[in-house]
């Protein structure tokens, strides 16, 4: 079956979207899936006549190819997932807005606490007659001798954002764990349709804090190619810059956090300065630590002139000397790798099945990068090697950080030695009217999705963003299966997912 395929941030007209029955959709879905594509998007948006648009963005992994698909429902359809595990979470999420209802799924309850479960508006309300349906506040129990259950949150201790875990355990062995988050959704997509306007880049600015560049890059990507203009290649470079600082400075900050989760004070100490001295060096650049103000459609806000160039690869230096000295005591102290070594393993075809990215995937083996695969911007013409490691456990995701953190570093110090001449921003025109675009973009914790879709004016007629972490908290859960319940810490920060991110 043919269908609308592209590249990563190319137009594609509405009209020449790949619009099929329910039938052949979740046929083309569940087939390039088993055939080694990933599901990268799958949401549902309004149709005409009270329908609903249920649209699939599918990603190749073999060649830098992305494929759209849509089909109309009205309130239920057979559900994907029994077929195609990636599907869960999206599945619920759908139910969860629209109130259509995926019959056949394994596990149907919301992923959020959405303002349609007091409206009345979600599959939940719709079908409440339903003994077999979950509801809102359900959960997965295991039974038998012994079986006991712990609840942790949404109320944490310190300034964490809330989110639910409940463990069915077998005296410390977790036989399960179910995740519930959305204890403080946003509703920032509804408030997306429209745009752009003022508003729109505060948005994706503050869309996961930590992630500031990521989504921003995304953003700017989506509008610039609905626009038909290119960032100059000066912009291009800083903007790989800036998002590659963001790497460097949360993967630093998150290797110092697994020391700390294992009382090794000496690597959490450090690290902890550290992210700080890089966070410096993004607020070099524009003035805010965390990136804000330096990315916007067309370009840059601030270039790099020659002292803050010198000024930067002078502090890159300095702090990677101490970043080696301070990571490298991990790999060389016995009791920090006897707690690393095999704990939280995710099997390398569960995180196939489930769809992972990011620094989780390529801890099992997987070699999925978007900046290898969908390069966009400067990295169509610089390549960062893809770091990647098999065993799967807390070990490996604290590894390949290690490896990236290097990568990384180099690549900015590349960048810096060479950058373009020439402006650091072209203006943009008028968005192209009913069109569609999917933007990725390789943040630190993985792949960044935006769908955009424009209307008859050319303003958003639907924007779907898809945070790497919407894609890996089952890949947490999963780690937690025949733990130690003393060992959620650590993998949980092995992982490091973002709940704003997921609660959008």
């Amino acid at each position: 079956m043919n269908l609308a395929s592209f590249h990563n941030s190319r137009v594609v007209p509405l009209d020449k979207t790949s619009r099929l029955s329910v039938a052949d959709f979740r046929r083309a879905v569940v087939d390039r899936v088993a055939r080694g594509w990933r599901l990268a998007a799958l949401f549902g948006c309004p149709a005409a006549d009270r329908r609903m648009g249920l649209h699939a963005v599918m990603a190749n992994h073999d060649a830098p190819q992305l494929a759209h698909c849509s089909c109309e429902v009205e309130d239920a359809y057979p559900a994907l997932t029994p077929d195609c595990m990636q599907a869960h979470w999206f599945e619920r999420e759908i139910a969860e807005q629209w109130g259509i209802r995926p019959e056949g799924h394994p596990w149907l309850k919301p992923i959020r606490f959405h303002a349609s479960h007091r409206t009345g508006n979600d599959a939940w309300n719709r079908a409440a007659s339903d003994p077999i349906l979950p509801c809102v506040t359900d959960f997965y129990q295991v039974q038998g001798n012994e079986v006991h259950e712990v609840a942790v949150g949404p109320v944490h201790a310190g300034v964490i954002e809330p989110g639910h875990f409940r463990f069915q355990c077998h005296g410390e062995d977790v036989f399960h764990l179910e995740i519930s988050l959305g204890y403080q959704h946003r509703g920032v997509e509804r408030a997306l349709k429209g745009g752009p306007d003022r508003k729109t880049l505060h948005y994706m600015e503050t869309l996961a804090g930590d992630t500031t560049i990521g989504h921003s890059l995304a953003y700017a990507q989506a509008l610039e190619s609905l626009a038909k203009r290119h960032a100059p290649a000066r912009a291009a470079a800083i903007r790989g810059i800036a998002l590659e600082l963001e790497r460097l400075a949360n993967h630093v900050g998150d290797l110092g956090a697994l020391a700390g989760d294992v009382g090794f004070l000496p690597t959490a100490s450090f690290c902890g300065r550290l992210r700080g001295d890089l966070l410096n060096m993004t607020a070099l650049l524009c003035g805010n630590r965390f990136g804000r103000n330096l990315v916007l459609p067309g370009g840059a806000r601030f270039d790099v002139e020659l002292l803050l160039r010198s000024e930067l690869l002078e502090r890159l230096e300095q702090a990677m000397g101490d970043v080696r000295n301070a990571v490298e005591l991990l790999w060389e102290t016995p009791s920090v790798m006897a707690r690393f070594e095999g704990t939280g393993r995710v099997g390398h075809e569960t995180a196939v099945s489930l769809g992972l990215v990011g620094p989780a995937a390529r801890a099992c083996g997987i070699s999925r990068d978007a900046r290898y695969e969908f390069p966009s911007g400067i990295f169509h013409f610089a390549h960062i090697p893809v770091s990647v490691w098999p065993s799967g456990d807390v070990f490996a995701r604290a590894y390949v950080r290690w490896l990236e953190i290097e990568r990384s570093a180099l690549f900015i110090r590349q960048q810096l030695e060479s950058l373009p001449v020439g402006p650091v921003f072209n203006e943009l025109s008028a968005l192209q009217p009913n069109a569609m675009t999917v933007s990725m973009v390789e943040g630190w914790r993985g792949e960044i999705c935006h769908v955009v879709m424009t209307d008859e004016q050319g303003r958003f007629r639907f924007y779907k963003v898809v945070d790497p972490s919407f894609h890996n908290w089952m890949g947490l859960a999963m780690a937690l299966r025949n733990q130690q319940i003393s060992d959620f810490p650590l993998c949980n920060k092995s992982f490091n997912l973002s709940y704003c991110g997921h609660d959008l």
